[in-house]
């Protein structure tokens, strides 16, 4: 095997090994969203039950700061589609 050949047999081990890892982390992170959405459901049942309203627009004004600032910009656009998943069905 030239040089050549095994780099391009190494580059596309890493390759392959990395992607496994990343697949196995969206699996944990697709996971973890689920239980978000079971939590949330829970406190807006209580929030509810309570005389209050489902949604909570000053707590969710901090988790996106939390994001954005933890992840910058895009981080807004994620805590986004994660408050829109997570307030269930009116």
């Amino acid at each position: 095997m030239t040089a050549t050949e095994t780099s391009t047999a190494t580059t596309a081990d890493v390759i392959s090994g990395t992607r496994e890892r990343i697949d196995a982390l969206d699996d944990r992170i697709i996971g973890l969203v689920q239980e978000r959405m079971a939590v949330s459901a829970v406190v807006q049942e209580a929030r509810i039950a309570s005389g209050g309203r489902r949604v909570h627009l000053s707590r969710e004004n901090e988790v996106l700061g939390r994001y954005r600032d933890a992840i910058g910009k895009p981080g807004t656009s994620l805590a986004m589609t994660l408050l829109e998943l997570c307030r269930g069905r009116a």
